[in-house]
């Protein structure tokens, strides 16, 4: 779970998992809406797919990424889980 948190520490990385919720985009779409560098944007590429909130696939020369929406479920209500035992050992109904 902490790669998860870290990959999304970046706005940058969390502004591609927005633009993937639309479906998925090349490299090269994702990296010309954003004013960084190519070999920054595949920094924040790796740190996405090592935490597995994206994935890739090779089509002709491009390289398409697409979000992999169950591994970010699994960690949204891992999360919340927490969240939710904690509340619950303070006292918090809510």
């Amino acid at each position: 779970m902490d790669s998860v948190f870290d990959a999304l520490s970046h706005p940058i990385r969390r502004e591609i998992l927005e633009m993937l919720k639309r479906g998925s985009l090349s490299a090269g779409a994702l990296a010309d809406a954003f004013p960084v560098s190519k070999p920054t944007m595949s920094g924040h590429f790796a740190k996405l797919k090592a935490a597995n909130l994206i994935q890739s696939e090779q089509r002709g020369a491009s390289l398409i990424y697409s979000l992999n929406l169950s591994v970010l479920e699994e960690v949204l209500l891992g999360f919340m889980r927490r969240v939710g035992a904690a509340r619950a050992e303070q006292g918090d109904e809510t």
